[in-house]
């Protein structure tokens, strides 16, 4: 299945700031990934072309960095063959467009894996992200709403990620 998932937000900001921003991803000091709320963005090499690593159970690798505002991630998970891309763009001295964008092939079970959980994290995730960097610059803090999937879908993680730590703790 052919799959193209696009997120796009203005910021009011300058490039040169946002960018500032950007060359933070996967850091100690990462002010844009909300790995408050979710797993966070790791690579092996830091970011660097053809560093390895992801987030949660989503794998990829740096294909490309352009300094002046593009990040290319290429996915290495069985059944996700394509990117995703970080992307800001000058809209004028004091306003960008940041937008994420994933352009991919799924296939196999992966169909049914996108479409029913990792679609819906996945957005709300960005958004999470994209309001956490708007958030760097506004005295009025942004905070996307879950949807009622979004929720249960965690809910879920949530009890299973203790139902695990339980076990682990008992076979120790």
């Amino acid at each position: 299945m052919q799959v193209t998932n696009v997120h796009k937000r203005k910021i009011n900001q300058s490039k040169v700031e946002v960018i500032k921003l950007l060359n933070t991803l996967s850091t100690k000091y990462d002010k844009i990934w909300p790995y408050e709320k979710w797993p966070a963005i790791r690579f092996k090499n830091g970011l660097k072309v053809g560093s390895e690593g992801g987030h949660g159970p989503i794998k990829y690798t740096v294909a490309s960095i352009d300094y002046n505002g593009c990040i290319v991630f290429s996915f290495t998970n069985t059944g996700f063959n394509g990117n995703h891309t970080l992307k800001v763009e000058e809209l004028s001295n004091s306003e960008v467009e940041i937008s994420h964008t994933i352009k991919m092939k799924t296939s196999g079970a992966v169909i049914f894996y996108w479409l029913f959980i990792v679609k819906w994290l996945h957005d709300a995730l960005i958004e999470d992200a994209f309001d956490k960097l708007e958030n760097q610059f506004s005295l009025e803090k942004k905070e996307t709403k879950y949807n009622f999937w979004v929720k249960f879908l965690r809910m879920i993680k949530s009890k299973k990620s203790k139902t695990h730590y339980k076990l682990n703790v008992i076979e120790k």
